[in-house]
């Protein structure tokens, strides 16, 4: 027997008689569901990502940086700026997670997106805040922004550009049917 690829759609072939039969495992998990979120922090996610999409911003959730840590939503800009912003669902999400302030070392602005039943008051004010509600969202206070060092600003680029060609091609194989959108993010 021989496994290849690690997807929900594996291609597992099995010899018999000298031929080989596939097997398909017959449930569907989408190949980039990431089930440690909430369903609030999801909706907040992509209403962000929406309102990016739209001002021509790509971004990519749940990348891992060379902290060990993982920002909740990392965005490149046509300029070649990285943001982050890290998503709050509730103010218990706000006070257990307190590894924030590292992230500034991994972006050029950072921003904090939730939900209006979470109040504005918890966020601090030297960083950026977005009103997210699943259908879209909205800059109520820029970032400031701290640049990056050229050698991180590359090691970012080229660790977002790579996870992000591995999710594509690992939706592709899985039957996600990819949109060519190459013309709107120049």
């Amino acid at each position: 027997m021989t496994y290849r690829g690690s997807s929900a759609v594996a291609s597992m072939r099995i010899a018999r008689q000298n031929r080989f039969m596939p097997i398909v495992i017959p449930h569907k998990v989408h190949p980039l569901a990431d089930r440690r979120q909430s369903v609030n922090a999801m909706l907040v996610r992509r209403g962000v990502q929406r309102l990016f999409l739209e001002m021509g911003i790509t971004t990519i959730p749940e990348l891992s940086l060379a902290s060990g840590r993982r920002a909740d939503l990392i965005a490149l800009r046509q300029n070649g700026e990285i943001w982050i912003v890290e998503i709050k669902s509730s103010i218990e999400d706000w006070k257990a997670d307190r590894k924030w302030p590292e992230y500034r070392n991994y972006c050029d602005r950072l921003f904090f997106a939730t939900h209006p039943d979470v109040p504005r008051e918890i966020f601090p004010e030297d960083a950026g805040f977005i009103l997210s509600d699943g259908y879209g969202a909205e800059i109520l206070r820029d970032a400031p922004e701290h640049r990056l060092p050229a050698p991180r600003r590359k090691a970012l680029t080229l660790r977002f550009a790579r996870a992000s060609a591995a999710r594509l091609t690992m939706a592709e194989l899985a039957g996600v049917e990819i949109p060519q959108i190459d013309e709107k993010i120049d």
